[in-house]
């Protein structure tokens, strides 16, 4: 099994109110397979044909202002990630949030206002 390197695209996500579409949209248009996730309700992985794991997934957002597609960096620290972010001129949109399997995460925004993430995943 590969493990991706620190400070590299390594999840993405794609939020929508309308997740049956974007199955429908995605797996047409890149063959992509989805599976609901058993740690998160409402929230589909996404895999592609010959990888070992899920590389992104789609989550269920209540209504269409919330719709959203972002990318997340694999960082060993989230916290550090998100003062350097303020120090290179960006902000923090979400603050560091932890997932109760120990996923540790946050949204932040470059300098010209585009959203990206950032995670460390649950230690095993």
């Amino acid at each position: 099994m590969s493990v991706p390197a620190y400070n590299t695209v390594a999840w993405f996500q794609v939020g929508t109110d309308a997740p049956e579409e974007a199955r429908r949209f995605y797996g047409d248009m890149f063959g992509w397979k989805f599976t609901s996730d058993p740690q998160s309700d409402g929230y589909d992985l996404v895999s592609y044909e010959g990888a070992e794991h899920p590389s992104g997934g789609v989550a269920r957002v209540p209504d269409a202002s919330q719709n959203h597609a972002v990318f997340f960096v694999l960082v060993e620290d989230v916290d550090a990630a998100c003062a350097q972010a303020e120090k290179a001129g960006g902000s923090v949109a979400v603050p560091s949030v932890t997932t109760p399997d120990g996923l540790r995460f946050a949204h932040l925004q470059d300098p010209s206002g585009n959203r990206f993430a950032v995670f460390t995943p649950p230690t095993p």
